[in-house]
């Protein structure tokens, strides 16, 4: 994350699962980070509308009614996007080759859909679009990483006290109530953390 200022400036980027809490930052990182533009998907309309208007993203699509990568082409003339930030793995791994830009990075985060491609992927666009496939996991990161992390994440303070960052919890739990959490979560219907508490 710490690196997405870095790699953003005048360039285009796709972030996927774009009202979970950590593309909910990425947009935006990736603001203040001056991309060109910046799109998500979502799994509804209302977390595309919420991307769009609240976070400020460019342009979003809905995943479960729209061909995401088809649209991307669109929306960006052929082009493609510079960057995808992908939580979902194999599942995408076809649409994020097809949606890139030429010289794109795509950075795996997750692998909720499995990290088995399905018969038929072609990985010939890797070639052809000079692409670039990075994988990355904090939980692998050591102690000195993640507290240079912690470090440039404090930097940004002033920029959460002026809200111009803006921190997004769809719900407090006491943490007795972790079952429902553990329910709302499934349902996929919210926009930022769910937190549960103890006392």
């Amino acid at each position: 994350m710490y690196l997405v200022g870095e790699f953003t400036k005048g360039k285009s980027i796709l972030w996927h699962a774009g009202a979970s809490s950590v593309s909910i930052a990425g947009i935006q990182l990736s603001k203040i980070g001056g991309a060109s533009a910046i799109y998500v998907t979502a799994g509804s309309d209302e977390k595309v509308d919420f991307c769009v208007k609240d976070l400020g993203a460019t342009a979003g699509f809905n995943y479960k009614t729209q061909d995401w990568a088809k649209e991307v082409q669109k929306v960006t003339e052929g082009k493609g996007v510079d960057v995808i930030i992908d939580f979902v793995g194999a599942g995408y791994f076809q649409g994020n080759l097809d949606a890139a830009a030429r010289d794109g990075h795509i950075v795996n985060l997750g692998a909720l859909s499995g990290t088995k491609l399905p018969a038929g992927v072609d990985i010939g666009q890797l070639l052809w679009k000079r692409l670039r496939v990075e994988g990355s996991s904090l939980r692998s990161r050591d102690l000195d990483y993640q507290g240079r992390l912690r470090d440039k994440l404090e930097s940004y303070i002033e920029s959460f006290e002026d809200k111009t960052f803006k921190i997004y919890v769809d719900k407090v739990l006491p943490w007795e109530k972790i079952v429902e959490a553990h329910q709302l979560m499934e349902k996929n219907t919210s926009k930022g953390k769910i937190i549960c508490t103890i006392d």
